[in-house]
């Protein structure tokens, strides 16, 4: 049986001209067979691809052997079948949306909180001067959390900014920052100690690393992920569900895309209210003329819109 392999990684290193590199990078995955999403600026890659276990070694063994990415940490999973249908390849301005593109300000390759490994995280988490800080967004700490963790009101990473004046009480606390695969926390740490902030940290590798090495001790609920899977299992150690079902409130761990595609909201619904709603998140959306057939899984390949885009905001495409 063929074995597929979904890697998660990213890398700041400046690429002199990314929207040619993302052109040229976008022919190499093809070559490979290779399906994800790959965001490509000129300070650096964030990407997630999928393909068989040989295809993927080449990508990174091809990765590595290139100086400007050759300290990427490649998370790997082993999947029945490749997590994304299609090759994309887009360049932009940040590799994670932030807003914060001055380098004299924020600069990852030049600044950022003290990387915890895993087992150096699982050791200091449950300190009485630390503070756990999800820099994820409110879809995401929502399906699953460190416990304890303080979580933001925010739709994107790019509010991360404007919340920083309600993380001014743990000024004197040491802030372990973390995320799903450490992109957001590169930024995130760098701007809390321009903010102030003088013993930031941040969990290197994220939750996807963190869940592999250390069992995913008190790490609540499942990790979303920007692919079809949509979610993954993370603690082996003391697992438990915390999210609960938008339309009835009852216990579920399934996160689902809404099948109005103008809304195509992400958001926890159990197998039930699936099942009477047709994969929407409201009646409305039930009604609605655009309504994508649901099949269970609540994900769909080709959405005409970005998610939220209608109710929330855009949610990133390309990994974390």
């Amino acid at each position: 049986m063929i074995k597929y392999n979904t890697l998660l990684y990213y890398c700041y290193s400046t690429i002199a001209d990314g929207e040619q590199f993302a052109a040229d990078h976008l022919k190499f995955c093809r070559s490979l067979g290779l399906t994800g999403r790959i965001i490509v600026a000129n300070e650096g890659l964030n990407g997630t691809v999928s393909g068989t276990a040989d295809a993927c070694k080449t990508y990174m063994d091809t990765l590595h052997a290139d100086e400007r990415f050759a300290g990427i940490d490649f998370k790997v999973d082993e999947v029945e079948e490749p997590s994304f249908v299609k090759m994309h390849c887009r360049y932009k301005s940040e590799i994670v949306h932030s807003g914060l593109r001055d380098p004299n300000i924020i600069n990852p390759q030049q600044k950022t909180g003290k990387h915890l490994e895993p087992k150096d995280f699982l050791a200091m988490k449950d300190r009485d001067d630390v503070v756990i800080l999800d820099v994820r967004s409110n879809y995401e700490h929502s399906l699953g959390k460190f416990k304890n963790a303080v979580t933001l009101d925010i739709e994107n990473f790019r509010d991360f900014p404007a919340m920083i004046n309600e993380l001014a009480q743990y000024k004197d606390k040491k802030i372990l920052t973390y995320c799903t695969g450490g992109i957001k926390c590169e930024k995130a740490s760098a701007l809390l100690l321009h903010e102030g902030f003088s013993d930031v940290y941040q969990l290197h590798g994220g939750i996807i690393k963190y869940g592999k090495e250390t069992g995913g001790e008190d790490f609540e609920g499942k990790c979303y992920v920007f692919d079809n899977r949509l979610s993954v299992d993370v603690n082996s150690v003391n697992p438990v569900v915390i999210s609960t079902c938008r339309n009835c409130g009852k216990t579920t761990p399934k996160m689902i895309n809404c099948a109005n595609p103008e809304c195509n909201e992400h958001f926890t619904q159990c197998d039930e209210c699936g099942t009477k709603m047709d994969g929407c998140c409201s009646d409305a959306c039930q009604e609605h003329p655009r309504k994508r057939v649901y099949d269970g899984t609540g994900y769909y390949v080709k959405v005409p819109q970005p998610v939220n885009t209608a109710k929330k905001g855009t949610v990133q495409l390309a990994g974390e």
